[in-house]
């Protein structure tokens, strides 16, 4: 058998894949799907709402706020981006795009009437801080310490095994670090109830609070998962290069990131299509375990949030009757 039945944590998976994605935001979920993607937010009640908003940490008591937005991808306008490797550098683009603005709706949505709301320019201000950082921290740093003492290593081979160790430690410190901020605890249980409701659509199931509780907080394609196989994949590409000058070195390592995160994305989607055979699951392993640190166990009124945003994209349309033609460009995390 090529199959595992057996559940990655206790809880029931889905053992087919559909083109459904989404992200966890301040007190919400994020759902795309094919042509749409729709965020949901629970408001804070007024009494809840201070000088500066909500709380830190603090549950938002109020309604569900729903918005839901169009979207077509550009590789459906350009052939060339439709390639693999190319295409999945494309959906990481555009995904970072949705989820900048569903993440701004949430944090305005927070605030209190005084304030004003925070501006495309400042998320796009952040956004690019953030892949600096992102960029420098795993793929600079590393090669940047490695080459301290790449004399005394002697070998391309034992540079290449060094700097590979160091990224994939400094990643999982970094997650280490995030998941024991207690500010973040809600943010992860919104990614728990993301996860559930989209495993639960994937099942068949009817999306109730109920019924997705059912489901694991873990997912094959979820963007943790991901950056621990950028993590991996980056050792295999850089491999062939050898030791070059220092510049050529650093050069490398922030121009072959696209490459290395198209390859990533080929890999999420066959292990997100091929769940069920035990060696995928097998590979995967670790990156589910990770899901751990960056995922919690979502509430019922959690879970109602996710749902709300799910059920904006269904309003519009079906993802796993979606054709070919429409699911151009759907190269999605969960």
């Amino acid at each position: 058998m090529n199959e595992d039945p057996r559940p990655l944590d206790g809880a029931l998976t889905a053992s087919k894949d559909a083109p459904v994605g989404g992200q966890a935001v301040l007190e919400g979920v994020m759902m795309r799907g094919v042509s749409t993607w729709a965020v949901a937010v629970r408001q804070p009640l007024p009494e809840q709402m201070g000088e500066d908003g909500l709380a830190p940490g603090e549950a938002a008591r109020g309604e569900i706020a729903v918005q839901s937005f169009p979207l077509v991808s550009r590789a459906r306008r350009h052939r060339v981006l439709r390639l693999p490797v190319i295409r999945g550098f494309v959906a990481l683009v555009e995904s970072m795009a949705i989820g900048v603005r569903a993440l701004g709706i949430s944090v305005n949505a927070q605030q209190g009437e005084d304030e004003e709301p925070i501006s495309g320019l400042l998320w796009f201000g952040t956004v690019v801080a953030g892949l600096a950082l992102a960029v420098g921290l795993f793929f600079v740093v590393p090669v940047g310490i490695t080459s301290l003492f790449k004399d005394q290593l002697g070998s391309a081979f034992l540079f290449w095994v060094v700097e590979g160790i160091l990224r994939t430690a400094i990643f999982l410190a970094y997650l280490w670090a995030l998941s024991r901020l207690n500010d973040l605890r809600r943010l992860f249980e919104y990614h728990g109830a993301e996860h559930k409701v989209i495993s639960a659509y994937e099942a068949g199931e009817e999306l109730t609070p109920e019924n997705a509780q059912r489901y694991s907080r873990l997912h094959p394609r979820c963007g943790t998962s991901f950056l621990l196989i950028v993590m991996i994949v980056a050792i295999f590409v850089f491999a062939p290069l050898g030791l070059p000058a220092w510049y050529w070195l650093l050069a490398s390592r922030v121009l072959g990131v696209p490459l290395i995160t198209g390859l990533s994305f080929e890999v999420i989607k066959f292990a997100g299509r091929n769940r069920r055979k035990r060696w995928v699951r097998t590979v995967m392993w670790p990156g589910m375990q990770l899901q751990r640190l960056t995922t919690r166990e979502p509430d019922h009124d959690q879970l109602a949030v996710a749902i709300a945003a799910m059920d904006a994209a269904l309003a519009v349309e079906d993802p796993r009757n979606a054709g070919a033609e429409d699911r151009v460009g759907m190269e999605v995390v969960a």
